[in-house]
């Protein structure tokens, strides 16, 4: 069985990792004409680690990233409110958490695929599934012939929308700043991931390399975020966060920071037809909030990967895939959206309310909801 992946993102890339380890022929078609290092970094959880134990890239990844042992929010003051030890999740789950550079990461999933062929500036126009086949019409006019085709060109995905007209991209109406800086900060902070909530906005720092970090910014907007931010002096805007957050924001260069909005995509009740199947954010795009979106990807593409292996019908295991995969896929996509809105709260008795209950909320409680996201979703291979 050939299979031709579009998207050669992080879930396009490890999902064509394990097809090939599992013996079928990959082809990947992506639409940017080069591949940018771009200035963001990725930090990859308990559960997408033991993905890549089990596609042999684990001790590869923990050498090139920074291993995070707790993740805490905090004040704006950098005073913390809830702590996850990532330690006794290690026992169990027998892996680390790494924050890695988005590009190191990238590099190291593609040296894998050397033998793959990667075709770049294929831009999707057009998907025509018939008896016959898939055919894709590229906007440079070429065209390729497929039996079966995953889908993992992301949020806006011209293959869910060649299948599917009726899904919807959901806007948190919060701006994202992220960038890289080379910064020397207090032991604890090499290990740690930390992200302060303020009034509307917060910030998060972690390490990826010895003295080098990944930070993201986040902050309400009205209308039109482009407009509203247009002229801001982010170090300024920070300027009612502890000092610590300035300083990282002014020792990155102003080309180096990356802006966005943040989106999702409205939970959709089915991420296949016929022998086309969506994975990664084409199916369930997150807002970052529970840092899951690339990790539910990966996630994703060892089960599909699976499924495809026990099954001799492709659409025999896209039906698996989903049923094994929507539920805790849709859980994180509502969960995180719920959390990206009650961390930007501007009413001041509703924040002090909010801290009172992260401070005061048993780790016991925050542990299992912790735990249900690290526990990798598995497919079952008959005896």
């Amino acid at each position: 069985m050939k299979i031709i992946i579009i998207g050669a993102g992080i879930g396009g890339l490890t999902t064509a990792i394990a097809l090939k380890q599992r013996g079928f022929e990959v082809e990947i078609f992506e639409a940017a004409p080069a591949f940018k290092k771009a200035g963001s970094g990725i930090n990859l959880a308990l559960n997408a680690m033991q993905v890549y134990k089990k596609l042999g890239l684990y001790d590869q990844i923990l050498e090139a990233g920074s291993y995070t042992n707790a993740m805490i929010i905090t004040d704006e003051k950098l005073q913390p409110l809830s702590v996850i030890d990532m330690k006794p999740f290690e026992g169990k789950f027998g892996v680390k958490s790494v924050a890695i550079h988005r590009a190191t990461l990238h590099q190291i999933l593609l040296d894998q695929l050397a033998d793959v062929p990667l075709h770049l500036n294929k831009k999707v126009k057009d998907v025509k599934q018939s008896e016959a086949g898939i055919e894709v019409a590229f906007g440079d006019g070429t065209m390729q012939q497929a039996s079966v085709l995953i889908a993992a060109d992301g949020i806006h995905s011209a293959v869910r929308k060649s299948i599917f007209d009726n899904t919807t991209i959901r806007a948190a109406k919060q701006i994202c700043w992220r960038g890289i800086t080379k910064i020397e900060l207090p032991p604890n902070y090499q290990t740690e991931l930390h992200e302060p909530w303020g009034k509307g906005k917060r910030f998060g720092f972690v390490a990826i390399a010895e003295n080098e970090y990944y930070w993201y910014a986040l902050a309400n907007y009205k209308e039109d975020y482009r407009k509203e931010f247009e002229q801001v002096d982010l170090a300024k805007f920070y300027s009612d966060f502890n000092p610590l957050v300035s300083q990282i924001i002014k020792s990155t260069p102003p080309q180096n920071i990356l802006t966005n909005e943040l989106l999702d995509l409205k939970p959709i009740q089915r991420w296949y037809q016929k022998n086309i199947c969506l994975l990664g954010d084409s199916a369930h795009a997150t807002t970052p909030n529970l840092g899951q979106g690339a990790c539910q990807a990966i996630e994703s593409a060892l089960v599909l990967a699976d499924c495809l292996a026990k099954h001799k019908e492709a659409e025999k295991a896209f039906g698996e895939f989903q049923s094994i995969r929507m539920k805790k896929a849709i859980e994180v996509v509502q969960t995180s959206w719920r959390v990206g809105k009650i961390a930007h709260l501007e009413n001041g008795l509703l924040i002090k309310i909010r801290n009172f209950v992260l401070k005061n909320t048993p780790a016991k409680i925050a542990n299992k909801q912790s735990e249900r996201i690290f526990e990798i979703d598995k497919v079952v291979v008959p005896q």
